[in-house]
């Protein structure tokens, strides 16, 4: 157990170290300000002090050497104590130096966060972007979202606020103490009475805060998934008058996520009352017997106005220890749900991974599939689909079509004993990820379109996209007279998920945008299902006119779709148990003829 932490805490470390990429020197600079600033702190009751004891008071200094050197070339304290202003000068000076050391440490601590901020979120985007698509099946977006955003801010606030004032505090304690120790050892020794209670209090709320926090952030994360789904999905709350279920569900979440910080707040409420009790009887018990001592001669006023300087400048850091604690452990838990992140594997290509040619036979050798966690979904899959010619695939809901096309692409790995998927012959897990999906266009069942202009959804795959070349790609989709139509044409905005859209014409536009590309292998899965018969057999037919010599699989509940391909495969429950073409099937008697006759005698005539 000891081990593994220990190997959590160094990853931890190394991400941050990672992270810290490009803001490292910023975080130096802002640290060393932080450090001229406490040393001018400490400075400032010193000249008080020689002020009152030696210049007004004409006792002996006892300080450095080089600092008394530098009052006899002035003319010693007697001269100082009839010249009072250089005193004061010296003390503005300081002022001076700390004011301008406090404002760089500003200036490059906040350039340094924003840089930190910047790095974790290119990295953290890149590295979700190269992350599987059964990873981002298993999480949900809302709570992605949560952890690039809120975790980051979190983590950024306790380097920048926190982390970088350890030196500060650091150095604050041992000169304060080193500085009260010279003036008084007894008094000094009064004075960190309290400290070790201090510290060990805020320790013992280290382990209850990061829980509580733990808590907090994970359903802070559901709360923003909740949000998210709703959000994306309001039609179909709006369409099932589930407004106020959704609102009761969102709210007894919402008071469960209250509820946590409200017993955070208790905790951290204790805590800083018995800190302020310790830290207020410190200074009590400074001032009480700093004051005794003074009366009894063992103390020079000037050492007691100092000592009270230098205890306060004690005391804060103490108090900011705990403080420190409670932001690290908060810290802590974002660290650890962005690690979460960062440390789950990308997608690899095999190291003999190669850009194979794209265009000849797909062949599916007794492919056996199961999801994780669930029973399997493809039993021993054996078809060859030649070159340049039409594949139909017909099945029921659930019966594998989708899951074959995603086991092509790559989006879900086909491991090693569960047959093999070819293209020329060539084992897709030895094709690189990147070449593969670069040369085979797919058509999802639910569109998805992002909130731009039709004309940069279409052309997404390039750059700097033709107009010319969307709208042929358009046209070809039987989509560019409807989009002409509209008042702004192909600078139409479609709204987040193409909203303003209809279901056909994202089909549409989805089948457009995937002509675009002009790959050597077009995979259609139920994309027409939304738009009309006439308009299905336009599109087909300018598919066929575009791309005569790509492969096409086409995954359809309805016959008239599939009846032009030139091999047809039925399956049922993930086996495939009818193959061949649209006349040798509708005779077969078989699945395909019952689904052919319901659907001929119903409504669609075969074309």
């Amino acid at each position: 157990m000891k081990k593994k932490q220990h190997r959590e805490k160094n990853r931890t470390l190394g991400l941050l170290w990672q992270f810290l990429k490009g803001s490292k020197r910023y975080f130096l600079i802002s640290i060393l300000c932080a450090g001229v600033t406490a040393l001018a702190d400490m400075i400032q009751p010193q000249i008080i002090r020689a002020a009152v004891d030696c210049a007004i008071g004409g006792e002996e200094g006892d300080f450095p050497a080089f600092v008394m050197e530098a009052v006899e070339r002035i003319g010693g304290f007697a001269y100082l104590g009839q010249h009072l202003w250089i005193m004061a000068l010296a003390v503005v000076a300081v002022a001076g130096v700390q004011v301008l050391s406090q404002y760089n440490f500003r200036v490059f601590n906040t350039k340094a966060s924003e840089t930190l901020v910047k790095t974790m979120r290119d990295q953290l985007f890149g590295h979700i972007e190269r992350l599987p698509f059964s990873w981002h099946m298993k999480n949900k977006t809302g709570d992605i979202i949560q952890r690039c955003t809120s975790d980051i801010d979190t983590t950024k606030n306790f380097l920048s606020e926190q982390l970088t004032s350890v030196f500060r505090i650091s150095l604050l304690l041992v000169l304060s103490v080193t500085f009260m120790a010279s003036m008084h050892p007894v008094l000094t020794l009064i004075a960190l009475i309290p400290t070790p209670v201090i510290i060990a209090y805020s320790f013992h709320f280290h382990r209850k805060v990061h829980d509580g926090f733990l808590d907090c952030d994970e359903n802070e994360g559901k709360l923003s998934a909740m949000a998210q789904e709703n959000l994306t999905g309001v039609r179909v709350v709006r369409a099932f008058g589930r407004e106020r279920a959704e609102i009761d569900k969102f709210q007894k979440q919402n008071d469960h996520y209250t509820a946590l910080w409200e017993k955070m707040a208790k905790i951290m409420s204790r805590f800083w009352s018995v800190s302020d009790i310790l830290s207020g009887t410190q200074v009590m018990l400074v001032v009480v017997f700093g004051a005794w001592f003074c009366v009894h001669g063992n103390l020079n006023e000037g050492e007691y106005i100092a000592f009270i300087s230098y205890n306060s400048m004690l005391v804060w850091p103490i108090r900011m220890l705990g403080r420190m604690i409670g932001e690290m452990s908060k810290a802590g838990v974002s660290i650890d749900r962005v690690a979460y992140i960062m440390d789950s594997p990308i997608e690899q290509d095999d190291p003999d991974a190669v850009d194979a040619p794209m265009d000849g036979d797909i062949c599916f050798e007794h492919v056996s599939f199961a999801y994780e966690n669930a029973p399997q979904m493809l039993h021993d899959i054996h078809f060859t689909m030649k070159a340049g010619t039409t594949l139909g695939i017909l099945g029921g809901t659930g019966s594998g079509k989708t899951t074959m096309m995603l086991l092509l692409d790559k989006l879900y790995p086909l491991e090693e004993g569960n047959g093999r998927i070819t293209v020329g012959g060539v084992d897709i897990r030895k094709i690189r990820t990147a070449h593969l999906r670069r040369n085979i266009g797919m058509v999802l069942q639910e569109p998805y379109l992002f909130s731009r202009t039709i004309g940069e959804n279409i052309g997404i795959l390039s750059e700097k996209p033709d107009l010319e070349a969307v709208r042929s790609a358009a046209a070809a989709a039987v989509l560019d007279e409807t989009v002409c139509s509209f008042a702004s044409g192909y600078d139409t905005m479609v709204g987040e998920r193409g909203v303003t859209l209809s279901g056909g014409q994202k089909q549409r536009a989805a089948i457009a945008r995937t002509l675009m590309g002009d790959t050597p292998i077009l995979i259609f899965d139920d994309s027409l299902s939304a738009v009309d018969t006439e308009t299905d057999t336009k599109i087909r037919r300018a598919i066929q006119q575009r791309f005569g010599k790509a492969s096409v699989i086409l995954i359809s509940h309805r016959i008239t779709t599939l009846s032009a391909a030139d091999k047809i495969i039925v399956l049922d429950r993930g086996r495939i148990v009818e193959e061949g073409t649209h006349e040798q099937l509708k005779a077969g008697g078989g699945i395909y003829q019952k689904i052919y006759e319901t659907q001929s005698g119903s409504r669609e005539v075969i074309s």
